[in-house]
């Protein structure tokens, strides 16, 4: 898959460094993968949630929600936030 952008990873992973592993896991996962629906994706990442049009993932042991935009179709995913379990929280992403 073709993330956009890796930048929101590498930013997350300077301000949550316990998270730092998982990130860079869940890069790595994502990158030398190619999934074409949903069922495929959540086979490799058992935790993941569709919500609405996007994908919100559990990073770090829950400390982390990683929401991305995925088009299977032309293998891009679009990262659109990293956020606290807090910040997730609140809602705020949904609009």
């Amino acid at each position: 898959m073709h993330i956009i952008t890796r930048k929101r990873i590498i930013q997350a992973a300077t301000l949550h460094k316990d998270c730092a592993t998982a990130l860079s896991g869940w890069y790595q996962t994502m990158k030398s993968a190619s999934f074409a629906n949903f069922s495929e994706l959540k086979a490799s990442f058992n935790t993941v949630d569709k919500v609405e049009h996007l994908f919100v993932f559990d990073i770090g042991g829950n400390k982390l929600r990683l929401i991305a935009a995925i088009h299977f179709n032309t293998g891009k995913v679009f990262i659109r936030e990293i956020l606290t379990h807090s910040e997730y929280g609140k809602g705020k992403w949904k609009e």
